[in-house]
């Protein structure tokens, strides 16, 4: 089995070598220095060890936050979006990022719960081969899977930091000795953006095309994992034929699919099981470990925090007003339950059955497959490949029942035609699934930012009347579209630099 009781002897077997926190974000200060020697003697700890850094994502195990990195995704990806209401117990801190009042002392651009894993990752990248000379059982394609498996998580994990600060500090090894205590300058996102396209590269070549059980095979990254990352990353640079052999890798391979869109049983295998067909690489919750999502979430907790948009219907599913069972199954319960605003896709088994707080396991969904064939399209898109932008974009209708009255007519070259149709479908797609944000940044930024009025309109939308002029203003300056450097970062690092927009 690949969850929680595996998942909580992994990070215990991770922490035996690392050590406690302290105030720096790229730190793990050690107790006495970690010496080579007390790393892992055998491949079952080094297995342990790659598994401890998937359920470093799941934990807050950060001394100064209160975040897990399962909830800064979404958080990052969402809360400067249009598709989320406050909540009747909103934090202050959220609240402000939603009006556009960030400042670097806001608990939620803390980055240290993002730089745990990556030091995670870089435990086993530094230290993982030495145990084939430790265990001869240890094969050493099986010791490469395991190393691919750390950089291809480390590379995920800078490319959520680079699409949310710009420049960040590029840490490649782990801190286990005295000796590895360091303070370093950020480096360019571009410089970022390389590293990682490097390690996904070594890590395709590295990881196996799939794993014994189910679980495994959505909860841990995989060869077409890699590529789907990959697609992912490709799509942000405008590298655009690269995205397309990225996604075709993953579409060839046969493994993936979309649940087919039946509305009595296509909720509940996406979402309320997880794991399914078209799952690539999902975050496994169970009872060991529940999701942070019930109560930021369930409208039977008197103060959940967020809420759906109550104009997404309107503005993206629309309605069939002569025929009230003719419905987009992306939207009425799942995106949004009409009765409270509520988000269902993490609450909920399906229309007419909540969860309760003890079985808060729906999986956070790095990748699916729809998400692959969207990517693809929109590469397309640029390719002058409009034709299969749109058939795609059809299939993924289709499977949704989407109605006439949501569907565009762009034509097959018109770029910019595309570029909104995707969008759109997009959001509808992945709603409260962490992707709104970063897709309204790489379409705005794209030609240089040819489409800034995206994001205007997406903060019209969100952003309180009182706060409206103001984010207008604020998103015309590029700066802006990237989080601070965390407050108290900057106060004990005197090489990092702020982001001017926030000197």
């Amino acid at each position: 089995m690949f969850k929680k009781s595996i998942y909580q002897i992994s990070l215990l077997a991770l922490l035996m070598v690392s050590a406690s926190s302290c105030n720096k974000y790229l730190e793990l200060k050690p107790q006495n220095g970690i010496i080579k020697e007390n790393f892992w003697q055998t491949k079952e700890q080094l297995q342990s060890a790659v598994i401890g850094c998937y359920y470093s994502l799941e934990v807050n195990n950060t001394s100064g936050s209160s975040k897990s990195p399962a909830e800064l995704f979404y958080l990052w990806g969402e809360l400067r979006a249009d598709f989320i209401a406050a909540g009747p117990g909103i934090a202050s801190g959220e609240q402000d990022i939603m009006n556009t009042n960030i400042l670097p002392s806001n608990a939620i651009v803390n980055w240290q719960p993002i730089y745990r894993t990556i030091n995670y990752c870089n435990f086993v990248i530094d230290f993982g081969p030495d145990v084939i000379n430790k265990d001869k059982t240890l094969t050493q394609a099986q010791l490469n899977a395991y190393l691919g498996e750390a950089l291809a998580l480390r590379a995920l994990m800078y490319f959520y930091l680079v699409r949310s600060y710009g420049d960040v500090p590029l840490k490649l090894h782990s801190t286990s000795t005295d000796e590895g205590l360091q303070q370093l300058a950020k480096s360019t996102q571009a410089d970022v953006l390389k590293q990682i396209v490097a390690d996904l590269k070594t890590a395709e070549g590295y990881c196996v095309p799939s794993y014994p059980t189910v679980a495994a095979d959505k909860g841990r990254i995989n060869k077409f994992t890699v590529d789907a990352i990959l697609a992912d990353v490709d799509l942000w640079m405008d590298n655009y034929a690269d995205a397309i052999t990225a996604c075709d890798k993953v579409i060839n391979s046969g493994k993936y699919a979309l649940v087919p869109g039946d509305i009595n049983s296509w909720f509940t295998t996406l979402y309320a099981n997880g794991n399914s067909n078209e799952g690539i690489f999902e975050l496994q919750f169970d009872g060991g470990t529940p999701n942070p999502y019930f109560n930021m979430f369930s409208p039977t907790v008197s103060k959940y925090r967020f809420k759906s948009d109550p104009n997404i219907i309107d503005n993206f599913y629309t309605s069939d007003l002569i025929n009230v069972n003719n419905v987009d199954i992306r939207g009425f319960d799942v995106a949004i339950h009409a009765a409270d605003q509520s988000i269902y896709k993490y609450v909920a088994y399906g229309p007419n059955s909540l969860r309760t707080a003890d079985v808060s396991y729906a999986h956070w969904i790095f990748y699916r497959y729809a998400d692959v064939l969207l990517m693809k399209a929109e590469a397309c898109a640029y390719s002058n490949r409009g034709t299969e932008t749109l058939d795609i974009i059809n299939q993924i209708r289709t499977r949704a029942h989407a109605l006439p009255t949501s569907a565009s007519s762009p034509d097959a070259n018109d770029q910019n035609g595309l570029a909104d149709y995707i969008l759109a479908e997009r959001a509808r797609e992945f709603a409260d699934e962490g992707k709104r944000w970063y897709d309204l940044l790489r379409i705005a930024k794209r030609n240089n930012f040819a489409k800034q009025q995206v994001l205007i309109t997406a903060a019209a939308e969100s952003v309180q009347p009182l706060y409206q002029q103001s984010a207008f203003s604020k998103l015309q300056d590029h700066n802006f579209l990237y989080f601070p450097v965390p407050l108290n970062d900057i106060q004990l690092d005197p090489n990092l630099v702020q982001n001017p927009f926030y000197k």
